[in-house]
């Protein structure tokens, strides 16, 4: 399964903390904001092999559901997303903050979805609605046409837990490798 992506859109757009506006950085603040965030990417790029958990999209997405709460009409996106996941061809997670997401069924297969560069979503001023709004797939053959994916269900995720249950997984994968017996090079 492939890790959290961010979006065209949100790579091209800093965050904004709760209330809005950023206070003016300084030329040393942004210095230092460019070589933490080139780190981290690094880092991402590096570690992108550990965090995947392994499980097929099926399992995957039984994950997301079973931490996912009651479906709800709608949630509020302010700006863009901040990360998004895909779940197979018919659900995908999406992060609205670090701390704050949804599971995002669809009626049917959207296509490449589970292989898109980037996605955006359709909204009503900053509400996002099921049963109304859509997932747009992005990137791809320029000359590929995509039908929008509407959104079917929405609902909240458990963040704090989904993590927690990743890196059970992840470290219950590291333990099994650890354990099994090194190959015999011998012949």
């Amino acid at each position: 399964m492939n890790p959290v992506r961010i979006t065209v859109q949100a790579a091209l757009h800093r965050r904004l903390p709760r209330g809005g506006a950023l206070p003016e950085a300084t030329p040393m603040q942004r210095k230092a904001r460019l070589c933490f965030a080139a780190a981290a990417t690094l880092l991402a790029l590096l570690a992108g092999g550990c965090a995947t958990t392994g499980l097929s999209d099926a399992q995957e997405l039984a994950l997301y559901r079973s931490h996912a709460g009651e479906p709800v009409k709608s949630f509020t996106l302010f700006g863009q997303l901040s990360g998004w996941v895909p779940l197979g061809d018919t659900a995908l997670a999406v992060w609205t903050r670090p701390s704050e997401a949804f599971l995002l069924e669809l009626p049917g297969r959207c296509l490449d979805l589970d292989v898109a560069p980037a996605i955006t979503l359709t909204s009503q001023g900053s509400r996002v609605y099921a049963k109304f709004d859509q997932v747009l797939v992005l990137g791809g053959p320029p000359s590929r046409f995509r039908m929008p994916c509407r959104i079917d269900t929405i609902r909240p995720l458990d963040v704090k837990a989904l993590r927690q249950a990743q890196k059970q997984l992840r470290e219950a994968r590291s333990t099994e490798r650890a354990a099994q017996p090194a190959p015999d090079m011998e012949n």
